[in-house]
């Protein structure tokens, strides 16, 4: 008979013993219902993923092994649900065990991964030196390879759509795209995409390019590309703070559209964090009596942080204070750092997939552009990101009218009146639907909200060429949600799902918004505002290190 491990189990601290006791029991009856299997060598292939391989199913040990894995880890992850704590503190426990847990996986180890030995043997040792090699070009960029990024140069195959630089400060570029039809719409559109990425998200390729997909569609497109504070940069950058991204870029990126296209509005579309950057400036607009935006889009974007999914068990007075000593003078909040954080968040799927495929198998992962886009982490002025910690995650300052000010005057989202189309996608862990939702008991106007399928990316990055996914929405596509209760769920219930792209629904919403059409502008820029160089420009090619 052997030995289960539950003997030697210490009682964890907060869970009640009965509870204890019940899932000690569960253990020890599924311990002994794989060890009887395993000696009638009647163990089933697992069902996850990284045990899945002939190599795993070939092999009655490891099959042992991956089983008895799973059974430990399906065990902890109950103790942390059981355990007398508070939520906030569940959370963390939960995140923290998904760590270790997922790191000690058998898969993760070259001694006791069965496939990884089978691909060195198969090619005589080569895989072994491939893997050695990759894990020391991993070491010297500071970050594990998710993408052959060989394959991809920013301007040459990612990033591709003609236009112009038409404006720049040190904070950020501003694009003007080339049109794609004859007659455009006379209301530009500008994209504020968040400043933790670099904008081409949204401009991939061709086929998968928003920007493309919305200049075909007779918008004229403004772009804002976000300048990538470096170490050693001697203009201040590194001091800027969220009131100079509000006014001396989001609001002054709107007036340049403005001005070059001669309309007292524009349209103006807020990605993730841009989108709560946008909000934000728009209410300091309209503090100081100015409209600047005759329509709002959102997408997948957090004005009221009181529910922020996983991110949570980052955020506490503790960490918010260690930032305010560490970057609220100066310096950078570096681009690793932020993306080593959201790697983590899935940790299986964006960190120990590669390092077995990358370093004990050698191989050399696929080409793949959203993956390279991924890589190219930029970094943020400490000033700007140790108050936006403070006063969105941490204390939820932004909703609460009259809280957080910029260039001395009071925010308040509440005021803002213009039509709005809100964007959540159903799957996203970074902005979870709801909490994107929440943005249309926020704004006054007109409001549209759609919930596309999939995550933070793919859900938002979804052309209608694909075929792929669907959305829910409420209401005829060129008007606004005639029901927009408070609670999400509610909505979810009444809405409809759709096959295919939210992308033709929004422009259908916008149309109405862009104006008479007119004919498409021969050049970009204006007499004061010349082109200063072909897109994608300068700035979204620099590289934090």
């Amino acid at each position: 008979m052997t030995a289960h491990p539950s003997a030697a189990w210490p009682i964890p601290v907060g869970v009640a013993p009965d509870v204890l006791a019940q899932i000690q029991a569960e253990f020890a009856r599924d311990w002994q219902r794989l060890m009887d299997d395993a000696r009638q060598g009647q163990l089933a292939a697992p069902t996850d993923r990284r045990f899945a391989g002939d190599a795993w199913r070939a092999s009655a040990q490891h099959l042992l092994m991956a089983h008895a894995y799973l059974l430990s880890a399906k065990a902890m992850e109950r103790m942390v649900d059981a355990a007398d704590v508070s939520d906030a503190l569940r959370a963390r426990l939960r995140f923290s065990v998904m760590q270790w847990v997922d790191a000690i996986a058998p898969s993760n180890f070259l001694a006791l991964n069965p496939e990884a030995q089978q691909s060195i043997v198969a090619s005589a040792g080569k895989a072994l030196d491939v893997g050695m090699s990759n894990l020391i070009s991993d070491l010297r960029k500071g970050r594990i390879s998710q993408t052959d990024e060989s394959q991809f140069e920013i301007g040459v195959n990612v990033a591709t759509s003609p236009g112009q630089v038409v404006y720049e400060n040190k904070l950020f570029q501003l694009i003007q795209y080339a049109p794609g039809t004859a007659k455009v719409h006379e209301r530009p559109l500008v994209i504020v995409p968040p400043n933790i990425n670099k904008f081409y998200i949204l401009d991939l390729q061709p086929a998968n390019s928003f920007v493309r997909h919305a200049v075909d569609a007779g918008l004229t497109v403004f772009m804002v590309s976000w300048r990538n504070p470096m170490a050693g940069d001697e203009d201040g950058t590194d001091q800027a703070t969220w009131s100079d991204y509000l006014d001396e870029a989001v609001l002054k990126a709107l007036a340049v559209a403005s001005e070059i296209t001669g309309q007292d509005q524009v349209n103006a579309l807020g990605f993730c964090v841009g989108g709560t950057m946008l909000a934000s400036a728009l209410a300091l607009a309209e503090a100081r009596g100015e409209k600047p935006v005759a329509a709002l889009t959102l997408l997948t974007a957090l004005l009221d942080f009181r529910d922020t999914g996983v991110l949570d068990v980052f955020v506490d007075e503790t960490h918010a204070l260690l930032r305010d000593r560490q970057l609220g003078g100066g310096g950078l909040m570096s681009g690793r750092e932020l993306a080593t954080t959201f790697s983590f968040l899935r940790p299986n799927e964006l960190v120990w997939n590669y390092v077995v495929g990358n370093y004990l198998k050698g191989q050399t992962p696929p080409a793949f552009d959203l993956l390279f886009w991924n890589a190219d982490g930029t970094n943020l002025p400490g000033p700007f990101f140790s108050w936006y910690f403070r006063n969105t995650y941490l204390e939820n300052n932004l909703k609460v009218p009259g809280r957080c000010t910029a260039a001395g005057q009071p925010l308040d989202l509440t005021r803002l009146s213009m039509p709005a189309y809100i964007y959540g996608s159903r799957e996203d862990h970074i902005v979870p639907w709801p909490s994107a939702y929440a943005s249309t008991q926020l704004l006054r106007g007109q409001r549209r909200f759609v919930l596309g399928a999939s995550g933070h990316i793919a859900g938002v990055i979804n052309p209608p060429a694909k075929q792929r996914r669907s959305y829910w929405a409420v209401g005829e596509e060129a008007g606004g949600d005639d029901y927009l209760p408070g609670d999400p769920a509610a909505w979810f219930e009444r809405a409809t799902e759709h096959a295919g792209s939210w992308w033709p629904d929004w422009l259908a919403w916008l149309a109405p918004h862009g104006g008479h059409l007119v004919k498409a502008p021969a050049r970009q820029g204006s007499k004061a505002y010349p082109p200063l160089e072909p897109a994608p420009g300068r700035y979204v090619k620099v590289r934090a290190m």
